[in-house]
């Protein structure tokens, strides 16, 4: 593999880890708000939302990884 392929690679590596971190974190402010709340109450679980924005950025994170560790 190219050295120059290598460096897209890493790039979209770098790219995906702040997008899922970024993802993570707002899922988290988002658990906090009084409507997640009030759904958790409700409901007994987490808004659909929250939990979308954990697995996007759990896989977000982990594509990342992967990307910037590959050889």
């Amino acid at each position: 593999m190219s050295s120059q392929t290598q460096t897209v690679f890493r790039v979209a590596g770098l790219i995906l880890l702040v997008v899922g971190i970024g993802l993570v974190f707002w899922g988290y402010q988002m658990s906090g708000s009084v409507a997640a709340k009030l759904t958790r109450a409700i409901t007994g679980a987490a808004p659909d939302g929250v939990m979308y924005r954990y697995v996007g950025g759990a896989a977000g994170i982990v594509a990342g990884v992967f990307l910037l560790i590959k050889k």
